[in-house]
């Protein structure tokens, strides 16, 4: 009998569980690694609930991702799983562990550049917009995950997933994908 299916399952364990699911669109990286897991509970029951938040709204890779978090926690003997969707506040690339953008770049896409400024705090009523004029906001500096180069340009907003954009270096001329700051 499992440690799972006899109920002593920790949150721990479902951590490091989860932390093997790969994300179907970059199987480099982990579910935990990407920041799409936000929280773990277990109950005495041997039935566990999982918090996952998608990295923008409408991600097609949701389904596929919910579906194998339940799949590597059923395997493992865990009753029960319940997923819960949280949309706020809303994923952001600082979430993503500092290993997973390690194994963004040894896989060829460049990691995100930059921390996204955090707004949370930001009382209602309050005006963002304030001080801030077109083009004040600086273009991230997009380093080549193939030479290393920051010589690098922007060439589609959009690349092999919405999450990426497509680059291509100045130096060794290669084309790759920059995982996009949300």
């Amino acid at each position: 009998m499992s440690a799972a299916a006899a109920g002593a399952v920790g949150v721990d364990q479902v951590w490091s569980w989860l932390a093997e699911v790969p994300d179907p669109e970059i199987p480099v990286i982990s579910v935990v690694d990407l920041g799409i897991v936000r929280d773990v509970a277990v109950d005495g029951d041997g039935g566990c609930t999982v918090t996952i938040t998608p990295t923008y709204s409408g991600c097609p890779a949701m389904q596929v991702i919910a579906d194998a978090v339940t799949d590597a926690l059923r395997e493992r003997g865990v009753r029960r799983v319940e997923l819960r969707t949280r949309l706020s506040p809303a994923w952001t690339t600082d979430w993503m562990s500092e290993e997973g953008k390690a194994k963004l770049k040894g896989y060829g896409i460049a990691p995100p550049a930059q921390r996204v400024v955090d707004i949370s705090g930001l009382r209602k009523g309050g005006d963002l917009a304030a001080g801030v004029k077109r083009g004040a906001i600086a273009k991230p500096k997009v380093v080549c995950p193939h030479c290393g180069s920051s010589h690098t340009e922007n060439t589609s907003q959009f690349g092999s997933t919405p999450c990426k954009a497509l680059y291509k270096c100045l130096d060794c001329r290669e084309p790759f994908d920059y995982f996009k700051c949300h």
